[in-house]
């Protein structure tokens, strides 16, 4: 991940309209987050994490206010941005090796390129030999730690996770963690 990315929020509001109710969900936040930094979100469930996670990865674009990265507005999705959710969201029908693929698909590395880049991030979740399993043929934790490579590898500016770690176990946790933290330095 580069370590040039600024990730800046100014202004940032969100309401969903439930039942012609507006209900705000984020109110006027305002966050600049330095290139290499590594930032936590805490709050209680429904208090608006996951919406931010999501406008800020650009699966949301009804917002008021900026979310700039480099400068630029973050609109839809891009490979700048990675993104690790609570669960591992795979495709039943790929296989590990083309889940991971489906990262480097809009990247402009060669095939051979992209062959050493998912075989890279299998190895650094710990899944060597896996390459040609499926998602039902894994459990949960290794279902995730498949999501986390695709994750990250694009090698995207901003990596955004939901509660990466909570399908994992205690070792791995720690283990996941501190690749994370190290793509960051």
């Amino acid at each position: 991940m580069s370590r040039t990315s600024t990730l800046s929020l100014q202004g940032l509001r969100k309401t969903y309209h439930v039942e012609g109710q507006a209900l705000p969900v984020l109110d006027d936040i305002n966050l600049d987050i330095a290139p290499g930094e590594f930032v936590s979100i805490v709050g209680s469930s429904g208090c608006g994490k996951s919406t931010l996670l999501r406008l800020l990865i650009g699966l949301e674009n009804s917002f008021d206010g900026r979310i700039l990265l480099d400068g630029q507005p973050v609109v839809g999705t891009g490979l700048e941005r990675g993104i690790v959710f609570q669960d591992h969201r795979l495709f039943p029908w790929l296989t590990v090796a083309q889940n991971v693929g489906l990262a480097l698909e809009n990247s402009p590395r060669s095939p051979r390129e992209k062959a050493a880049a998912i075989a890279e991030h299998i190895a650094l979740v710990g899944l060597e030999g896996f390459e040609n399993a499926y998602p039902h043929q894994l459990s949960g934790g290794m279902s995730q730690r498949v999501a986390i490579a695709m994750a990250i590898a694009a090698e995207p500016k901003l990596l955004i996770a939901d509660e990466p770690t909570t399908a994992l176990d205690v070792t791995i946790q720690a283990q996941i963690m501190d690749l994370l933290l190290d793509l960051q330095r």
